[in-house]
């Protein structure tokens, strides 16, 4: 199904945007290439049934905690091509992450509409093992080229966490497929909505596709995007309104004393 994105193009009037996805088009698992489902990553109760469409140029992947999410992300990077450390294609050779390759993708098969030339892979966790890594590049005198250039020229170690986050968003916001996992980390909500806007620029063009592992409800606000939740035993698309991070943050903001309250009590749940 072909949805519309909404991006206004002038001071009142609104456009329609009929938008598919225009790279990764579908996700599923090869169950011969499962040798132990008791074993991590294949214990993961979505992974034997796994079947993803990519329908809209922005999915998010939402769910608690150990769902799957950065999980099936790091498999996505592995199938673009892309380091699962994080980090565009020149940093495929990187050692700035725990490991090289996805455990998962090799159980996984992609449906490309057509392969993206080029891509991103953002992790918070290894962002700065990522700014050391360019810092290295930056001292090696047989490096060629700049390793900050993409990035405003200095060193990603000289801003703050928030500044740092955000110019490696703009920097490498290009045709492509741009994965993205827990950006909101180091944001504010003024500069998630900067996020969003930047995308909301882009996605109408037609020539990239965005899959984003979050918690925020500020990002799943995106208008015209496939929301994918991991909290069942199958990934299954949910409205913004039928995940956790909105009803949550709703209530509490709607009422923070009666929501207290709850918390508060002896009986209240604690997970």
């Amino acid at each position: 199904m072909c949805r519309s994105y909404t991006h206004r193009t002038d001071g009142g009037s609104a456009t329609a945007y009929p938008m598919l996805a225009p790279y990764l088009r579908r996700i599923t698992v090869l169950p011969e290439k499962i040798e132990d489902s008791a074993r991590f990553p294949f214990s993961l109760p979505f992974v034997a049934d796994l079947d993803i469409s990519f329908e809209t140029p922005v999915t998010f992947l939402v769910g608690e905690n150990g769902s799957g999410k950065s999980t099936l992300i790091e498999g996505v990077a592995d199938l673009c091509r892309l380091p699962v450390a994080g980090g565009g294609r020149n940093e495929l050779g990187g050692a700035h992450g725990p490991q090289r390759e996805s455990e998962l993708a090799p159980a996984l098969r992609a449906s490309f509409s057509r392969m993206p030339r080029d891509g991103y892979f953002f992790r918070a966790e290894f962002q700065a093992h990522f700014a050391t890594l360019l810092d290295e590049r930056a001292a090696d005198p047989d490096f060629q080229g700049d390793p900050f250039g993409r990035y405003g020229g200095r060193s990603l170690h000289t801003r703050s966490h928030g500044e740092s986050f955000l110019a490696m968003f703009l920097s490498w916001m290009k045709p492509g497929m741009i994965l993205m996992d827990e950006p909101e980390s180091a944001l504010s909500p003024q500069r998630q909505l900067a996020l969003l806007v930047r995308m909301a620029k882009l996605v109408p063009r037609g020539d990239i596709q965005f899959v984003i592992a979050t918690h925020s409800p500020i990002l799943l606000t995106f208008p015209g995007s496939t929301i994918l939740s991991f909290d069942g035993s199958q990934v299954a698309p949910v409205t913004l309104e039928e995940t956790a991070h909105y009803q949550i943050t709703k209530r509490i903001l709607d009422a923070p004393e009666r929501y207290w309250m709850h918390l508060l009590r002896d009986d209240a749940p604690t997970s």
